[in-house]
């Protein structure tokens, strides 16, 4: 089976960003990567100090998941720690803020 296709990144932030003010939450860029291919990373906060950070990765069979980098919703403090983080190994690296009371992250893939 061939892997799934990634597009890329840049076009990626701005759809899920309009995907998110359709469906009536916000969503902003916290940190511009590479345009063609950065790697990125959601920030899902039900503004309540309670966040999901996910990244993209790959399953086993080579489709596009979101992993919860943390293990699930934790403290803004932490997910803004291990972002900064990423970041200092990545300098392509997106980061994409949405802010979703009912702690949605708009995205088509599965989030493990």
């Amino acid at each position: 089976m061939e892997p799934t296709p990634r597009l890329k990144a840049g076009i990626f932030v701005r759809a899920l960003i309009r995907r998110v003010e359709v469906n009536g939450a916000s969503a902003f860029v916290v940190r511009s990567g590479s345009e063609e291919a950065g790697a990125i990373i959601l920030k899902v906060s039900k503004l309540n100090n309670e966040v999901l950070v996910l990244n993209q990765a790959r399953n086993a069979k080579g489709e596009l998941v979101w992993a919860q980098a943390l293990g699930g919703w934790s403290e803004d403090a932490r997910a803004q720690a291990w972002c900064d983080k990423q970041v200092s190994f990545d300098p392509d690296l997106w980061i994409v803020e949405i802010e979703d009371r009912e702690g949605r992250a708009f995205v088509d893939e599965a989030i493990l």
